[in-house]
């Protein structure tokens, strides 16, 4: 019987267990490139989505003002309450500053600041947000204001899938890109130091950015972003107690799936009786099930995943190279 014991005991090692396996209410993983879903669980279930929905408060602001907008603090803070920045009535503030103390900080004094400063009202913004989400395909999503909190109304109401979306967007943005993925800021105005709250950027090394949220009716909500080898992957997770730890796990999980494979080796290729000149190779992540294509159309290679396209690079006919190099040995002998 002892015997008997310790070989269950020793199966039972063996058997792998996921620490960090889901425990809220949805989640996704989606790819950069593609916006290829990964994995999820009832990615469209509707909740409020606390803090992460400044990030469409921040992506409204840098495509409609400049950062070096200097800001005066008027009575519209009197209205936030929650996590802020802590501005006050008369203060001169940069909408760069704003920004950082926004989604780092997760200010809500900040965010009515610059909703106001952005469109001339609250509720003008508010207007801006939800046109973006229509412009994005985010079908699922309705915006109420610009901080995140739900307690006064309905709240900002999304779904997993549709924060992918917006973080796949934003992400694109340098400005943006440069903010989210900044661990420590030093206030242009002189006014002190914020440390961002994503704790993922100092737990995990491909961790380039994200946006954290918490309020009581929607608990704990996350958006992280991470790149290696040139390929990012998006994690949203809703009501989700360990969400730094399972965004890691997930992580480290798909990076160690996927496998680069070269399409095409750089130089001459043939195509529809042209040469062309190909000045790199053209490499692709994928996954084990995944289905690459080419295809090619007015002197453009399409680069195509699961029928998706993820990259396009414009081919320069050969011809006209070897014609320039012909031409500048003239110019240069003469």
């Amino acid at each position: 019987m002892k015997y008997m014991f310790s070989f269950i005991v020793f199966l039972y090692l063996l058997i792998p267990i996921n620490i960090y396996a889901f425990t809220g209410n949805s989640y996704v993983v989606i790819e950069g490139d593609s916006g290829q879903v990964l994995e999820n669980q009832d990615m469209y279930d509707i909740q409020s989505v606390a803090s992460i929905s400044k990030i469409m408060t921040a992506i409204i602001a840098i495509e409609n003002q400049s950062l070096d907008t200097m800001i005066t603090v008027d009575e519209i803070v009197n209205e936030a309450w929650g996590s802020g920045i802590y501005v006050h009535i008369g203060d001169e503030i940069s909408l760069q500053d704003l920004l950082y103390g926004l989604l780092l900080r997760s200010g809500n004094d900040g965010a009515l600041v610059i909703a106001q400063s952005v469109a001339g009202d609250v509720c003008s913004f508010v207007e801006l947000m939800n046109q973006k989400a229509k412009e994005l395909n985010m079908e699922h999503t309705s915006f109420s204001n610009p901080t995140g909190l739900d307690e006064q109304d309905d709240g900002n109401l999304s779904c997993a899938y549709d924060m992918a979306i917006l973080m796949r967007y934003c992400y694109q943005n340098p400005i943006f890109q440069e903010i989210i993925g900044t661990q420590e800021y030093q206030r242009l105005d002189g006014n002190g130091t914020w440390i961002n709250k994503n704790k993922l950027l100092e737990m995990y090394e491909y961790c380039v950015g994200g946006k954290t949220g918490y309020t009581t009716l929607a608990k704990r909500t996350l958006v992280t972003i991470a790149s290696k080898e040139n390929m990012e992957l998006i994690i949203v997770t809703l009501n989700c107690g360990d969400d730094f730890e399972f965004h890691q796990s997930k992580y480290i999980e798909y990076y160690e799936l996927y496998e680069s494979k070269l399409l095409l080796q750089k130089g001459i290729l043939n195509i529809d009786s042209y040469r062309y000149i190909l000045l790199e190779d053209i490499e692709i992540n994928i996954l084990e099930d995944d289905e690459v294509s080419i295809q090619f159309n007015n002197d453009i290679l399409y680069i195509l995943k699961n029928n998706q396209i993820v990259e396009q690079h414009t081919l320069i006919k050969y011809r006209f190279i070897r014609c320039f190099f012909f031409n500048f040995k003239q110019i240069f002998i003469n």
